[in-house]
């Protein structure tokens, strides 16, 4: 599981590189929780669009769930929610 909290943007991309290579790793489906992220920019749902790409060569999902209404726009506005391996729930 990812857990995305407080504000997340180009200036935390460095960071969040890290536990993203972690989650290629893993053999199963990855969560991404938002229920404590306050503020993203379009840079953390690319960021997750790739992860999803590279899961779903491998046949796992990115599941997205708790998205606060805001943060729902952004995955909406981005179009993360329709690429192909990507659940939300």
């Amino acid at each position: 599981m990812l857990r995305c909290c407080g504000d997340e943007d180009l200036a935390t991309q460095g960071a969040r590189r890290t536990a993203l290579a972690r989650a290629i790793k893993v053999r199963a489906d990855v969560v991404v929780d938002f229920s404590d992220l306050s503020f993203a920019d379009p840079s953390l749902m690319l960021d997750l669009a790739m992860l999803a790409r590279r899961l779903r060569h491998d046949g796992r999902r990115l599941v997205l769930r708790g998205a606060r209404p805001h943060i729902h726009r952004l995955i909406e506005m981005v179009g993360l929610h329709r690429q192909p391996g990507v659940t939300y729930v």
